[in-house]
Parts: C-alpha cells; sequence; structure tokens
C-alpha cells in the first residue's frame, strides 16, 4: 500500500492497519493524529514518537500480539492477523535443532515466570541460537530494567512491519 492510499483509508482502516504492526491500542491511536503524512520516514519517526509516549500497560498490551519465540501452533491459531509477519520474523528457528528449540520453550517458559509476559526480540534476521542466547542474557535483569530492553524490541518490530505495511 502506498502512503497516499493509506491517507485516504477511514480511520478505522488506517487504526486496524497499524494495530497489526503495534498491538498497543494507544499507540495506534497516537499514530492517528499523525496522518496524513509524505514519507515513510515521517510515519517511522511518528511511530518512535508515539511509542515514547506509551507506558508499561501499552508496551504490556503490545506484547500479548505476538507469539512466543518458536511457538508455530499459536502462529497460526491465536495470530492468524499477523502469522505471515511474525513467522518472517521468526525464520531463523525454523532450522534449529530440536535442543535448541527446546531450550527456547524452557527460557521462555523461565522469563515469562520471571517478568510476566513472553521474552519480546526483534528476530528479524536472527538464527535461533542468537535468540536463545538474548534470552538467556537478559533472565538475570531486574524488571525496570527488561521492560525497558522489552519495550525497545517492540520499537524495532513495530518499525519493521511499518516497513513491510507501505512496502
Amino acid at each position: 500500500m502506498t502512503i497516499a492510499e493509506f491517507n485516504l483509508l477511514s480511520e478505522t482502516e488506517k487504526y486496524d492497519a497499524l494495530f497489526k504492526c503495534c498491538g498497543s491500542t494507544s499507540w495506534a491511536n497516537l499514530m492517528l493524529t499523525v496522518f496524513p503524512v509524505d514519507s515513510l520516514a515521517d510515519i517511522l519517526i511518528a511511530a518512535d514518537e508515539k511509542w515514547a509516549q506509551c507506558d508499561e500497560e501499552d508496551y504490556l498490551e503490545a506484547f500479548t500480539h505476538h507469539p512466543k519465540i518458536g511457538d508455530k501452533d499459536s502462529l497460526k491459531e491465536r495470530f492468524a492477523a499477523t502469522a505471515t509477519w511474525a513467522s518472517n520474523e521468526q525464520s531463523g528457528v525454523n532450522t534449529a535443532s530440536a535442543d535448541v528449540i527446546d531450550a527456547l520453550a524452557k527460557g521462555n517458559r523461565d522469563y515469562e515466570d520471571k517478568f510476566g509476559y513472553i521474552f519480546i526480540v526483534c528476530a528479524t534476521g536472527k538464527p535461533a541460537s542468537e535468540m536463545l542466547w538474548l534470552l538467556e542474557s537478559r533472565l538475570p535483569n531486574d524488571p525496570d530494567r527488561e521492560i525497558e530492553i522489552a519495550a525497545t524490541e517492540q520499537a524495532k518490530i513495530t518499525r519493521i512491519r511499518l516497513e513491510k505495511l507501505f512496502a
């Protein structure tokens, strides 16, 4: 879709498209205030600015719109609207060994038990072994530091999805 075409969409259609890029109600509503725009650069700048206006509750809402790394069943069922994007983003898991997949599953459980939300990482271009290393390296973080990191990773994912939306 072109930016010119997007500018002509109804507010509901814009909201729905933006919400697929970042599952935060607040962020999507804040983004509606920036249109019409002329360029992808304007959208990406606004996306970062609006994400910076969000709070922890908004982050947690956005995190619920992602499957766990390597959880192919939830990609198909619960995340059908963004399954293609998420599947491509997590494609590094497709060639991972059973040991790495098992370790990711255990790490995901440990992470969720500790922090109360799923492990969020911008998985695009990362092999499963790197995602596992990142997960394990972030587990010792204190909750305040980890929510900051996860929110930064969400912002990266959002930017990639916006680029795909306007590709």
